[in-house]
Parts: structure tokens; C-alpha cells; sequence
């Protein structure tokens, strides 16, 4: 698909720094997986950086405080969706300077890999993408594995955001040394750094910074959508297609964000476990757009006040990108790992156009970069067939939205998908 790109509202933007302010909210479970377990008790004086919470299972990262403060309160309150969830409350310190006291820099050299492995997960990395997969299973390769490339994705395909483009343009030092760590201790030959064309200004700095001989390359990508998805990504750049249920390891490869190869970065040689992320905040509503690096449980509402506040019209604010992000419940919710973009949308652009009936037309079909059947998921959801849904792989969909997007008949199918497959999961985790 080639939706409208969008970027020029922020792509030329540095990053900047949001202020701190009052009251921050870490969700137990913002990644993939079992949620983390609290490693502190309400009332309790926490710094900076400090472990707050520890993984609760192999699937699972650790969470650290964000700011320097108080645990205010431990319990269920609300998330992103709406629904109420685990979390650790946390009110900053006004007096404190906000200061991270890092650890000395590891000597990640001599780690082994599992070594290596569990201080990753110790450090709270996860997908930066958006996808919020804990890195360390990501990077847990099973015996008989071999990976022979480190494929880090710089594609940002999504319409609006811009982070990871700033974050090439402004460290890509530190990127180029993340994926150096990464790719000795996965005994990768290769690096292969893959940027999609749109983005010449971060081509060129990247190839810049590459010294002679160092076994890392830059490839220029094709602009296309979903380009950032990391099967579509192994197939443009090696030519190789991940089978179904497969992962990208089966092929030798290993797929990482820009953002978490930073992330490990600046955890291994700087001692910052991830505790903070850029965003990207654009779109018609917001008063003034921005990148911004934010705390992580920073309320929205801080993040949209300091861009200047909302635009008469506002109806929706996502969060992500607008074709694979979700709307938030509140403005009161928290910055997650995960959270890409804050974009803010007018009543222009979320208005429902009219639904009609299925043409089968088969655009949808054409558009699925998996393969798959949308419009056969759409009607088994409509019909509450969910477990039907199950047999025709709807588990390989990764929601990224492209029937929704090809559908002449405006027929909302990935969202039709995301309710059957919320609630298969929810229906497999209360039954254990």
C-alpha cells in the first residue's frame, strides 16, 4: 500500500526534551507477555533508573522509575484501552534534579549469551517499533540456530511518525555501536541497516559513520507500507520469505528497531536501563508538533500540553501510528515502551464513512502482505465465529492495517479482526 506519508510536519524537528511533572504511571504489563511482578511497596522513596518492578516470567521484562519521587500507590488503575490493570503509581519529587545516577558500563565483551540475554531483559528493553516485544526472547536463539544476519529496521513506514528517522539522524553513533554489541554476541557475520528511501538525509549519515571494513551496510529501501514489517523486510532485502509460522531466526536473520538497538546501547555502555523513549506527536489537531523524549507513564495530557494543547475539533488521539496504532481512553494515560506516536486527529479525518456490503472484490486479498483472507476473517468476526478464525490463521495477522485501507466498501476488518483476537487471548488467559 502507499498511503499519504505525512512526515513533514515533524522530520525536520530535533529532538527535544519534555519537562518533567507530577504524577507518572508504570502498567506492570506494557509488553508482550506476563506482566512484571512490584519490587516495591507503596510509600516507598524510589531514585531515578531504580528497578521497580521484576520480570514475572521468561516472557517478561523489568520495569525502573522513571523519575526520582514516592511510590504513591500500587493497584489497578486505568490503561491505555480503558480497562484497569495492574500499575505502579509514582509522584516525582519536586526538589529532585532528575539526575540519572547510571551504573558503571558493563564489559558486555565478556558476557556470555545468556548472560548478555538476562541482562537485557533486566534492563526493561522491548520492541521500540511499537510491537512491545520483550528483546531478550527476541534475542534467545535455540541450539542448532544459526544467525548469520543482523537486520535492523529503519523503515518507519507509518504515516506521521518520525522518531526513529530523528533518532538515525542524531545518534547514529550510538546505534552503529548498539549493533555491534548485538551482532558479536549473536555471532552474526553482518549488519544490515535497512532504511526506506524516503529518508535520504539518514542513508547518508549512516553510511558516513560506517568505517572501512566494519561488516555493516546500509540498505536503501522501497517506499511502500508495510515496509517495517519484518517478514516484508527479509523479503526485500535478501529475497528470502519467513514460512508461515516460522520466525526470522529460521532463516538466519534477526530483525531489531532502530529504537531498541539504541535502547542497548545506551544500557551497556552507559548504564540506562529504559526508562525513557522518543515520540512523535503530529497530526491536524496538535497546536504545535514535536519528537520529544518522554518519561515513560508520562500522562498524555502532559505531552499534548507542552505541544501547545489541542485544536478546536479534536476527536481522537492515537496512540502509534494511524494505521496500526490504537485510539487512547484518556488523555490521562501513560507513555508506554511501545508508544511510537501521540497523534491527534480532527473531526476531518476520523469521521465514519458510510459502510456498504462485501463486494468480493478480492482488493483486500491483493493488499494482505501475509497472505491471508481478510474479508473471510471479517465476516466470521461478525458473526462471533471466533474460534472458526483460529483455523484460518488469523493469529499470522499483524494487524497492520492494509484491507481496512484497500476496502472500496469501508468495511473496518482489522478492527473486526482485533476484537476476535482480543478476545481469544483473553478468554486463553482466564483459563490459564
Amino acid at each position: 500500500m502507499h498511503p499519504a506519508h505525512h512526515k513533514s510536519q515533524t522530520e525536520d524537528l530535533e529532538i527535544q526534551r519534555v519537562p518533567f511533572g507530577k504524577d507518572y504511571v508504570m502498567p506492570l504489563g506494557q509488553h508482550i507477555g506476563v506482566p512484571s511482578k512490584p519490587a516495591v511497596v507503596a510509600g516507598e522513596a524510589v531514585r531515578r533508573g531504580q528497578l521497580i518492578a521484576e520480570p514475572g516470567g521468561f516472557v517478561s521484562t523489568a520495569l525502573h522509575s522513571p523519575v526520582t519521587g514516592t511510590v504513591r500507590e500500587i493497584g489497578d488503575l486505568r490503561g491505555v484501552d480503558g480497562r484497569f490493570a495492574p500499575a505502579i503509581a509514582i509522584e516525582a519529587d519536586a526538589f529532585a534534579t532528575q539526575r540519572v545516577e547510571p551504573d558503571p558500563a558493563m564489559d558486555w565483551q565478556s558476557l556470555s549469551l545468556e548472560e548478555f540475554i538476562d541482562a537485557v531483559q533486566m534492563a526493561g528493553i522491548v520492541g521500540m517499533g511499537g510491537a512491545a516485544f520483550p528483546s531478550h526472547v527476541k534475542l534467545s536463539v535455540p541450539d542448532g540456530t544459526r544467525i548469520r544476519h543482523l537486520l535492523i529496521n529503519g523503515a518507519e513506514c507509518e504515516p506521521y511518525l518520525t522518531n526513529d528517522h530523528r533518532l538515525m539522524l542524531e545518534r547514529p553513533a550510538a546505534l552503529l555501536e548498539g549493533a555491534e554489541i548485538v551482532r558479536r554476541k549473536l555471532g552474526a557475520e553482518e549488519t544490515i541497516i535497512g532504511v526506506e528511501s524516503n529518508k535520504p538525509d539518514a542513508i547518508e549519515i549512516l553510511c558516513d559513520h560506517i568505517s572501512p571494513g566494519q561488516p555493516v551496510r546500509v540498505v536503501p529501501l522501497k517506499v511502500k507500507y508495510p515496509q517495517g514489517a519484518e517478514k516484508m523486510m527479509i523479503k526485500s532485502v535478501f529475497g528470502k520469505e519467513v514460512p508461515a509460522g516460522q520466525l526470522p531466526r529460521d532463516v538466519g536473520v534477526n530483525v531489531n528497531n532502530v529504537g531498541t538497538i539504541v535502547a542497548i546501547a545506551d544500557y551497556f555502555l552507559r548504564g540506562m536501563p529504559l526508562i525513557e523513549r522518543i515520540v512523535t506527536v503530529a497530526g491536524p489537531g496538535v497546536t504545535y508538533p514535536a519528537n520529544l523524549i518522554v518519561p515513560l507513564g508520562t500522562p498524555v495530557r502532559d505531552v499534548v500540553r507542552f505541544c501547545g494543547g489541542l485544536k478546536g475539533g479534536t476527536r481522537e488521539i492515537i496512540m502509534g501510528g494511524p494505521m496500526m496504532g490504537r485510539p487512547i481512553a484518556s488523555l490521562d494515560v501513560p507513555v508506554l515502551k511501545g508508544c511510537s506516536g501521540v497523534l491527534v486527529f480532527t473531526e476531518e479525518q476520523t469521521s465514519r464513512r458510510k459502510e456498504y456490503p462485501c463486494i468480493r472484490c478480492g482488493r483486500c486479498l491483493e493488499a494482505c502482505p501475509y497472505f491471508l483472507n481478510p474479508s473471510r476473517f471479517a465476516r466470521l468476526a461478525r458473526a462471533r465465529m471466533f474460534d472458526e478464525m483460529k483455523a484460518h490463521h488469523v493469529f499470522d495477522c499483524v494487524e497492520c492495517g492494509c484491507c481496512t485501507f484497500a476496502c472500496p466498501s469501508d468495511i473496518p476488518i482489522v478492527q473486526l479482526i482485533r476484537t476476535a483476537k482480543d478476545d481469544l487471548t483473553h478468554r486463553k488467559e482466564s483459563h490459564g
